[in-house]
Parts: C-alpha cells; sequence; structure tokens
C-alpha cells in the first residue's frame, strides 16, 4: 500500500486481546469513497464520503476488529489527528475526518472481558506507529482474523501501470469463505499472483465448479474489509467508481464472498500527486489494477498467518509449510 507515494500504515494489537486496529494515514487530507457489498457492515463516517456530501476528502481511514466495539479506534485516530492540528477547518477549529471499517473477532478465543473499550487506544497507537514499512499477517486488524478455514490476517499488494500511475490494495481478511480451493494449499487468487508472493503453488489442478465450501464459522463473524489506493488525480466519484470494480478482486480470492453475513467493503483512496494521461482508459485501467491487487493481497494475508497458541484454526503455514 505505501508504495503509492504519501501514504503510511500503522497497526497496533493486543495479544490477549486477540485483536488490533489498521490505519492508512496521508502526508496531506486525500479523496476518499466507499463501496459496500456485504450484508451485514460496520462502518463509521461513510455516508459523507458520497460525491455530492460537502467534504470531499479525509484525513485517514481505519479498519479495525471488535464489531461495533472497534468503531472507537477511529475515536483514537481523530484524537491524535487533531493533537498534531490536522482535520477539516470549522472556525478555529480542526475536526479529523476519520471514516472506519470493523470486522468481527469477538468469538476468536482471545479475553474480551475489558471494563474499558481498548479500541480508542489501539487506533491512536496504530496513528503513532504509521509508517512506509509495516508488518502484514497476524497484526493490526488482521490479529485475530479468521476464514472458514484457516486463520485469516492482513495482507497487502501493490502494482505500478504502464502510464506510471501506481494502485496499492490493504486488507483484513476475515471472511465466511475460503482464499484456499478446497482442502488444498492453492489460492483462489493464483492466476493474478507475481513473483510467487503467496507460496507459488500455482491453480489447483481440480475442483468442483458448482460446489462451494460450507460455511466454517457461525453466520455473522464475518467480514473483508479494505482499502485500494492511488496517486492519481481522482474526483470522488472516480474513486468510488475503482472501489467498486476492486470488489471484483474480493470475489477472486474468496469463496463465497459479499454473503448476507459478510460486511464486506472497499474503500478508494487518491493522492492526486498524478493527472490521469488517458481520463477514460486510464480509469478503468485503475479499476482492473485495484481487483488485481486486492486478489493478491487476500492470499497474502491467509499466507502470512502465523500460528499463535490458542488458535482455534489453524494457519496455513502449521497446514501446508
Amino acid at each position: 500500500m505505501t508504495d503509492v507515494a504519501g501514504l503510511r500504515v500503522g497497526n497496533a494489537q493486543d495479544e490477549r486481546l486477540r485483536s488490533g486496529a489498521t490505519v492508512l494515514v496521508g502526508e496531506r487530507p486525500f479523496v476518499a469513497a466507499v463501496h459496500v457489498m456485504g450484508g451485514a457492515p460496520g462502518t463509521r463516517e461513510t455516508d459523507l464520503l458520497a460525491p455530492d456530501r460537502l467534504v470531499q476528502e479525509v484525513d485517514a481511514l481505519v479498519l479495525s476488529g471488535g464489531s461495533a466495539f472497534g468503531l472507537d479506534a477511529a475515536s483514537g485516530v481523530a484524537d491524535g489527528l487533531r493533537a498534531m492540528g490536522r482535520g477539516y477547518a470549522v472556525g478555529d477549529q480542526r475536526v479529523p475526518i476519520v471514516p472506519g471499517a470493523i470486522l468481527f473477532d469477538l468469538l476468536n478465543g482471545g479475553r474480551k472481558d475489558w471494563t474499558v473499550n481498548p479500541y480508542k487506544a489501539l487506533g491512536l497507537t496504530a496513528l503513532r506507529a504509521a509508517a512506509a514499512d509495516f508488518a502484514l499477517g497476524s497484526v493490526g486488524a488482521g490479529t485475530g482474523a479468521t476464514t472458514g478455514n484457516l486463520k485469516g490476517g492482513l495482507g497487502s499488494a501493490s502494482a505500478v501501470l504502464d502510464n506510471g500511475i501506481t494502485v496499492g490494495a490493504l486488507v483484513a481478511v476475515n471472511a465466511l469463505g475460503q482464499a484456499t480451493v478446497d482442502d488444498g494449499p492453492a489460492f483462489w487468487a493464483a492466476p493474478w499472483e507475481l513473483a510467487a508472493e503467496f507460496g507459488g503453488r500455482g491453480v489447483a489442478r481440480a475442483f468442483a465448479p458448482a460446489a462451494e465450501p460450507a460455511p466454517g464459522k457461525r453466520m455473522g463473524e464475518a467480514t473483508t474489509i479494505a482499502i485500494v489506493a492511488t496517486d492519481a488525480v481522482l474526483t470522488q466519484a472516480q474513486a468510488l467508481r475503482m472501489a467498486t470494480a476492486a470488489q471484483d478482486g474480493m470475489a477472486r480470492a474468496l469463496v463465497p464472498s459479499h454473503t448476507p453475513f459478510d460486511g464486506d467493503l472497499v474503500f478508494a483512496a487518491a493522492t492526486g500527486a498524478k493527472p490521469l494521461p488517458d481520463p477514460a482508459t486510464d480509469a478503468y485501467l485503475l479499476g482492473h489494477a485495484a481487483a488485481c491487487c486486492l486478489a493478491r493481497a487476500i492470499a497474502r494475508a491467509v499466507w502470512l498467518a502465523t500460528p499463535k497458541p490458542g488458535d482455534l484454526q489453524p494457519a496455513w503455514v502449521t497446514r501446508f509449510g
């Protein structure tokens, strides 16, 4: 994700809690949009991301565990940004604009017996940790994530188009469905893999096209939340189209996806550093690249998940080496 110049990512997690938060923040405010495909989303400040709203740029985007409690991670980020003097100017006040989305990880074996909601502090810690280099796998919002058959996690991938525009994806994978085909090690996203970035196992030799795996989690315990970003100049409407196209990447990498029990959601971010050489053709290419990057990032999230004591599901590396 941070191959998109001007963006930084920060993670914070609590191993006892088995949950965490991830923050995307820019050097300056950036255009953002959101597209929701799942039937059970949990969000904060997403209504203002519609193209007809007053505020067209945001200061940060937050992905968090914790279900509805995790929405408070964005409050910690907003507090931290305000202390930095950042935010939408209203008179002599600054109001940081920090949309967020959450996934459900309350039944993953971690201790959830808090008396004070921990996610506000996790959000602030993640903001303070934001950097160009950041960890993937069982960290941040992906700390306690699971899928239908394996541990989930936090993943990222990027691509540079021939026109010089960069696209990146960041995702916390906590899906009802599976990232791998049947009971084997191959990933659904294998056709889009670059340089063996998630093991180079190739495409599964055979699978039943009409058979979808039965849910491996209880209903309501899912959601995959993602951000796709670019350094291109985009309007909010164009950013929304990129987020919409990126949902194809989720469908390529997770089977099934976008179920009534997932809150599947994709944010889009555009830093505006480079104009699109050909607005019509390049907008098409951005959507395709965002979908490919998101599919790759989902597979990487599962591939990089690490085993920990008390896991309720095996990590990919534990099962397949």
